[in-house]
């Protein structure tokens, strides 16, 4: 019978769920930004390397390769915070990279939005009726 879930995918969450503690409560850096999301960690299958997928909430987009580099540079710090938490014989050596999947779906929603803001003022401006949840719970009424 097979695992449900491989030793890998098990640290991956593990550490996952201790470096989004440790970012929140322990680096105290006035230079970090506050609003670090881990949003995937991927652990080798030797698991001697880590790579770290983080988003900045709010953050500008020229900023966020120095809040890399000042992760990057913490990582030995956080590798040994890690290794005090988790049970395991070798904590990877971890290593930071920017998550650009939030800020795309954000893009992504906005241009949908746009889109349909667009299409209703064409419908206005050609005289047709929307189809709105309103306008239809009002047909329904009647």
């Amino acid at each position: 019978m097979a695992k449900e879930f491989s030793r890998v995918d098990r640290l991956s969450q593990q550490m996952q769920q201790e470096i989004a503690v440790i970012l929140q409560r322990e680096i105290k850096d006035p230079r970090l930004h506050s609003m670090i999301t881990v949003s995937d960690v991927d652990v080798s299958r030797d698991l001697s390397h880590c790579k770290i997928h983080v988003t900045f909430l709010g953050l500008a987009p020229e900023k966020v390769q120095e809040n890399l580099n000042i992760l990057n540079d913490a990582s030995g710090f956080i590798r040994s915070l890690i290794a005090k938490r988790i049970q395991a014989r070798i904590v990877p050596t971890i290593r930071f990279y920017f998550d650009k999947s939030l800020d795309e779906g954000i893009r992504m929603a906005n241009l949908v939005e746009t889109v349909r803001k667009s299409d209703e003022k064409k419908r206005l401006d050609a005289g047709q009726e929307l189809d709105t949840p309103a306008a239809k719970a009002a047909d329904e009424e009647e």
